[in-house]
């Protein structure tokens, strides 16, 4: 079961940056805003910066892996939205995740069981 959307227009982003909380690590940075839903909405911007397409798709892969895999930690009825730093296209999986539970952990929207 899929608890999730994905956040796709530039006006959704847009909205999210101006009005939403951000922090960042060494390898993200994450905006949360809430959206008055009962699901989550996320978007994953990778910019050029980054590297070539390749590297590009690898990291937002990594990055919805590694969400969608910890999805049941974090609270619900939220805008999300990621934002890779070139330091993200060296890393492994596991240093991504990390990041992605810190920063939930910043914003207190991640929960630990």
């Amino acid at each position: 079961m899929r608890f999730s959307e994905s956040l796709k227009k530039d006006h959704q982003f847009r909205s999210v940056y101006q009005n939403g909380v951000s922090f960042a690590d060494r390898y993200l940075v994450m905006y949360v805003m809430k959206n008055g839903t009962d699901r989550n909405r996320i978007g994953i911007s990778v910019s050029k910066k980054v590297g070539n397409s390749i590297v590009r798709h690898r990291v937002t892969r990594l990055v919805r892996e590694s969400y969608r895999l910890q999805e049941a930690m974090f609270n619900s009825g939220l805008d999300i939205v990621i934002v890779a730093r070139i330091k993200a296209a060296s890393v492994d999986y596991k240093k991504i995740e990390n990041s992605l539970l810190y920063l939930g952990k910043l914003h207190n929207i991640v929960s630990f069981k």
